[in-house]
């Protein structure tokens, strides 16, 4: 399977100058049967939704739609959404047709004000494509394992994030684990250039089951496309069996 993963500087609260520049990001970039957006790839991380977030049924998902159908591809990537139960960080992961699976964000990032804007989603999502079965995680979630431990239910990882430069180096490293750890593969696609908070250098990686990762240059818009291999990865697991000696808990 091909993936390109779309490193995107993100003009904020505008989703029509978002949604523009991904179109133009995916068309240039390779044909792929995925392509990943960034956290809040159409607004940028509004830590204060009131005002910025996007209806359920937004234009921005319905690009989604209408891109996943035109590209015969899947495209995922988060908003920031309002809902009858409140603000929601949802991750969509919409396949041509329409179908579509959202994930919202377990993890609220507390340190900085998110839980007391956004409702904390309780369902761990996997979502399957084209025979590779993907676990949806947004951000923060990076940073906590155990939500993210492999059940022998996925194959690989997507983590749409806004992750400021201050703390880049923990956003490589645990990416890093993540694939070492469950065996799989891990999609990390983060932001470049600023919000009125905070700077992000990007550091958008592909990363394989032993850990070697492939990287957009920092600071750049850039582009990534790299291949999900089956049967390299049920190869791998089944000479190597780690998963059968994970804890239980």
């Amino acid at each position: 399977m091909k993936v390109t993963l779309l490193q995107q500087d993100i003009v904020w609260a505008n989703p029509a100058a978002n949604r523009a520049a991904a179109g133009k990001a995916i068309e240039a970039a390779p044909p792929s049967d995925l392509y990943v957006l960034p956290e809040m790839w159409s607004t940028g991380f509004a830590v204060q939704p009131e005002g910025i977030a996007e209806p359920e049924q937004s234009e921005s998902l319905q690009w989604m739609q209408d891109i996943a159908s035109r590209m015969d591809a899947a495209i995922a990537g988060s908003i920031g959404v309002c809902t009858e139960e409140g603000y929601r960080n949802r991750l969509y992961f919409v396949k041509p047709g329409g179908d579509m699976a959202f994930y919202d964000k377990h993890h609220l990032f507390g340190y900085g004000g998110e839980h007391l804007h956004y409702t904390a989603g309780q369902e761990r999502i996997v979502e399957e494509w084209r025979g590779v079965r993907f676990l949806l995680q947004v951000c923060y979630d990076l940073r906590f394992p155990v939500w993210s431990r492999s059940r022998e239910d996925y194959d690989a990882i997507i983590y749409v994030a806004n992750w400021p430069t201050s703390r880049q180096e923990a956003w490589r490293t645990l990416l890093k684990a993540r694939a070492i750890e469950n065996q799989c593969y891990v999609l990390g696609v983060n932001r470049v250039g600023t919000d009125p908070i905070c700077q992000y250098s990007g550091g958008t990686a592909f990363v394989d089951p032993y850990g070697r990762a492939e990287e957009c240059s920092d600071n750049e818009v850039a582009a990534l496309t790299a291949e999900i291999n089956m049967e390299r990865l049920n190869d791998f697991r089944r000479k190597f069996p780690v998963l059968k000696d994970r804890d239980n808990w």
